[in-house]
């Protein structure tokens, strides 16, 4: 290769525009005036994705991206916007392209790109049809999991000059209607804008045109039907109208058909002597879990479904059918020494018949090999497809220094601790373990991504790290990405930086979606963009997204309960409930679940003795954390508590905060809370020491973090509690402006309903009243609801205000907002 060539995997777009060639021998000027306008419009979408600009070729445009994903991402977005000039002009004004997308091997020589991409993309093109969207079979496996839009394939097709056979679908775009069968795929190439006649009018054929469109409103009808917000986000439709079988939990819905080429790797035993080399049985087998999922033609269930299980169940058919698989991975661990033995199974869990079983005796600095061994006897007994990026990643090691993988297992052991516990001291050990690994290899990328996520986590659900902290962070997460810049776990960990860090959606978007490029089911990216749709009030994706983990991760009780949170918050209360129930019979100390039932009891229906029997099934330290998550004085005080309030109980709300704590959140929450609450039952004035040492906590808590809005909402009570009412609500603003609903969609409400109760409290009837408006007309229902101000004490001071009863007797958002 001379040294001014470069061959790189790319992908690539090629770009048409629909009767140009006519148009310029019918009017020339017009055509021009077209021209430049198209070019000018594409070329203001092109850098959004990333997209450079390789050359145009008359009316066409050849374009290359870093990634599948971006590429069509870029082409939706681009028919979008043709789509909405088109509205509003007359047909001989339309401007309307075919694109074409491939991925593949590329050259770049002398500015110009050549290869089977180029060639490829360049063929599919004309048969995108005008307005749509033509992608090869392989950049469907790459979006597949990653776009919103459906995919259809079409019916074989003859590539001129390309020798190998190959699927083509293309992207059903949100405005079109779906076609009905590819036997009036001709129909597919005109616009489905209801004018199809615009261009040209057939008399003989006009009684099967209209036919034919009468039937795809029909079915368009039906598939909008389906994705309306009623559907059942726990069970899936099948695709292409399978039967689904019977859920064998018991619990609503049923589980899709199983696909042949689908697989759960259950957890090994642990065989050692000693005991506590558990966590290294659990590394192997998150490993092999981990390269399995990297496979584009395989589905694979989650950990956190596996994890539920015996290694070795007895009804493997249950088991087939709660997780939806047809095979599964057994294996146990035995280490001694420098010496490791892995034993491995493979199942087929309907017939509950063995297809291979294999040993391997190995040196521990082996066992690297032994997980990339067991990952390929899996893909070829699945005879799943692999492209050379997936076979690369089944052999590839994530680093050569045995004792620094060792450490490394050690933290993911933590890790998972820590998330279970969401306690301090157990995020510290994990970074322990991982930045031990990272001293004895420093080139050691995936350490350095998850010790990213891990101080991430502990940020988000434990304690806020300062400015100084976080540009540590990032700076670890980007040399994660230089050290790997293909791992998927690289980009997670930014992606995390930027979402949990500072809510920059975007960034997180595009490095989670980059993770599922790498990854295909890689569901905690698939996972973590549906809560950031979540924060941007994009419910709709948020639901989409949510409902496909649960297709690779049906036992996760947290993951229904969070699909659960986006309908409460749409105040779709007998969906959050259903799901929150849902939720608790995957795991009855599910809390998020909980919450789910208690809210949607309360803010829906007003049910208190309800939501306190749910509550009441719980053991008491796990009512105890409940204190510490949800809510605006709910919040102060606790969710659970603020049951008592509700009832205008104080005493018993006194009671559940008597016992001091070792947690220093609790010890800071508990004096606010008690402050709270004696404010709200009026006798604030006999509890002034209690509330001072509140106070003094909060204030320190400001000075070492002055950005935290929460400690500022627990300060503004206090504040209440004292009579310092100024103070309070100056407070309340700074929370609320800290965190405004266009910057997060579920933070800002909460923020907004805070400031809104101390406004009531302090004569600011009119701001309170004003902001309850807003909050009533945009998803906010896990803070505001009409029930929730008719009941709760908090607005006992505007109750009889007449634009405080307008909102009693008006009516609130449900559903999606649009």
């Amino acid at each position: 290769m001379s040294d001014e060539e470069l061959r790189k995997l790319a992908a690539i777009m090629f770009t048409d525009m629909v009767g140009y060639s006519a148009l310029s021998q019918r009017d020339g000027k017009l055509a021009l005036e077209l021209l430049e306008e198209h070019r000018r419009l594409l070329r203001e979408i092109f850098p959004r994705f990333n997209g450079t600009e390789i050359k145009t070729i008359g009316d066409a445009f050849l374009i290359e991206f870093n990634s599948a994903l971006e590429a069509a991402q870029c082409a939706i977005e681009i028919q979008r916007a043709l789509a909405k000039r088109n509205a509003d002009v007359p047909p001989d004004r339309r401007i309307e392209v075919k694109i074409g997308i491939h991925i593949g091997d590329v050259v770049h020589r002398g500015g110009d790109v050549y290869g089977d991409g180029v060639n490829i993309a360049s063929r599919i093109e004309p048969l995108a049809g005008a307005g749509g969207i033509c992608i090869s079979m392989d950049v469907e496996r790459q979006i597949r999991n990653a776009v919103e839009t459906r995919l259809e394939k079409l019916a074989p097709t003859e590539l001129k000059n390309i020798s190998v056979a190959m699927d083509l679908f293309r992207i059903v775009l949100p405005w079109e209607r779906p076609s009905a069968t590819a036997a009036i795929s001709e129909i597919r190439s005109q616009r489905q804008s209801g004018s199809d006649e615009s261009e040209t009018t057939r008399g003989p054929r006009w009684p099967w045109a209209a036919a034919a469109i009468i039937l795809l409103l029909i079915i368009g009808i039906g598939w909008w039907w389906t994705t309306l917000p009623h559907k059942n986000p726990a069970s899936p439709q099948v695709e292409g109208g399978a039967p689904a079988t019977p859920n064998p939990d018991g619990l609503a819905g049923a589980r899709p058909s199983i696909p042949e080429k689908s697989i759960a790797v259950l957890p090994f035993d642990n065989l050692s002597d000693d005991k506590s080399n558990a966590y290294f049985a659990e590394g192997i087998q998150d490993e092999i879990l981990t390269k399995l999922a990297s496979i584009a033609d395989l589905k694979v269930i989650s950990r956190t479904s596996t994890a539920k299980y015996e290694s070795k169940p007895e009804d493997l058919k249950t088991v087939s059918q709660q997780l939806g698989v047809a095979k599964i991975l057994e294996g146990t661990v035995q280490r001694a020494g420098e010496k490791v033995r892995v034993n491995v199974q493979l199942i087929d869990a309907r017939a509950d018949s063995h297809l291979w079983a294999k040993s391997y005796d190995r040196d521990i600095k082996d066992v690297f090999a032994v997980e990339s061994e067991v990952s390929q006897e899996v893909a070829d007994a699945l005879q799943a497809k692999l492209s050379p990026n997936e076979a690369n990643s089944l052999a590839a090691a994530p680093t050569k220094d045995a004792e620094a993988y060792d450490l490394f297992l050690k933290g993911e052991y933590e890790e998972r601790e820590a998330e279970g516990s969401l306690r301090a001291e157990s995020f510290d050990r994990a970074a322990v373990f991982y930045q031990q690994a990272l001293d004895h290899d420093p080139s050691f990328a995936l350490a350095a991504a998850r010790l990213v996520e891990s101080r991430m986590n502990r940020h988000w659900f434990v304690t806020k790290l300062s400015e100084t902290e976080l540009a540590k962070v990032k700076s670890l997460a980007e040399h994660a990405l230089v050290l790997g810049p293909n791992l998927a776990a690289a980009h997670m960990a930014l992606g995390n930086f930027y979402y949990l860090g500072y809510r920059q959606y975007d960034q997180a978007l595009q490095e989670f979606q980059r993770a599922l490029e790498l990854q295909p089911n890689n569901l905690r990216a698939l996972e973590f963009s549906a809560y950031v749709h979540r924060r941007q009030g994009d419910w709709q994706r948020a639901l989409s997204a949510l409902t496909k983990c649960q297709e690779h991760d049906p036992r996760d009780a947290s993951l229904v309960a969070n699909t659960g949170a986006v309908y409460t918050n749409l105040r779709m209360w007998s969906e959050g409930k259903r799901l929150g129930l849902r939720a608790l019979a995957l795991d009855p100390h599910n809390i998020l679940g909980m919450r789910q039932v208690v809210t949607s009891d309360v803010n829906g229906t007003g049910d208190i003795a309800d939501a306190k029997r749910t509550l009441g099934t719980f053991p008491p330290d796990l009512r105890l954390v409940n204190k510490v998550v949800i809510g605006n004085a709910s919040a102060v005080i606790g969710e659970g508590t603020y049951l008592h309030v509700l009832e205008h109980d104080f005493a018993g709300a006194l009671r559940d905060w008597e016992n001091e704590t070792a947690d220093p959140d609790e010890s800071r929450m508990r004096p606010a809370a008690r402050a709270a609450i004696h404010f709200l039952a009026g006798d604030a004035a006999g509890a002034q020491p209690e509330i001072e040492k509140g106070r003094a906590l909060l204030e320190a808590r400001l000075h070492e973090r002055p950005q935290d809005g929460s400690a500022m909402m627990q300060l503004a009570w206090v504040n209440l509690a004292l009579g310092h009412k100024a103070e309070a609500l100056h407070l309340a603003h700074q929370a609320s402006e800290s965190l405004p609903i266009g910057k997060d969609a579920i933070g800002g409400p909460y923020f907004l309903s805070g400031l809104a109760e101390i406004e009531a409290q302090t004569g600011e009837t009119n701001e309170a009243i004003g902001n309850l408006r807003q909050l009533l007309s945009i998803p906010a229902g896990l803070f505001v609801s009409i029930q929730r101000l008719r009941i709760d004490p908090v607005w006992d001071p505007i109750r009889n205000d007449p634009g405080f009863q307008q909102l009693l007797a008006g009516k609130e958002l449900v559903g999606p907002h649009e």
